[in-house]
């Protein structure tokens, strides 16, 4: 009988490594999920990158802001990948419009890579839609924002 209670009670050594194995799990567990974005700091800087998109020579700015949000955004979604194109290619299932984000993405390095001088409105148009709609699908901007 007495060997029977020594089963039913758990050390205090038992009760240590449980806590810490349960404290470890948590850990892990917060580390390792995808935060939720902060929709008013994202709203904020891209109301900020459209005053660029009033004048043809700021256009390319406004596109390299779009790219760091989407930057930012996959990061804090802790979309695996070292650069970009790889977080994006974690991403796509996400996206509902995985083509738009890519092209507004390829614009943006020929901008910066200086491939490109000049863009079309057209252009800096379908790839900031392409931006705006993949930040919605992750979240960082809200799906009824109009502008």
């Amino acid at each position: 009988m007495n060997h029977l209670k020594n089963l039913l009670h758990p050390s205090i050594l038992e009760l240590v490594i449980i806590g810490v194995i349960v404290i470890l799990i948590v850990f892990l567990v917060i580390r390792f999920l995808p935060r939720r974005l902060k929709q008013s700091y994202f709203v904020d800087k891209w109301r900020k990158l459209q005053v660029y998109c009033k004048e043809q020579r700021t256009w390319h700015k406004a596109l390299i802001e779009a790219d760091k949000l989407l930057a930012r955004a996959l990061k804090r979604k802790k979309f695996k990948g070292k650069s970009m194109g790889e977080k994006m290619v974690s991403a796509q299932h996400t996206f509902t419009d995985n083509d738009s984000v890519w092209y507004a993405h390829a614009l943006y390095k020929k901008i910066v890579e200086k491939k490109r001088r000049k863009l079309k409105q057209s252009e800096i148009k379908d790839a900031l839609v392409g931006y705006r709609q993949a930040l919605r699908d992750l979240g960082a901007l809200p799906k009824d924002e109009t502008k």
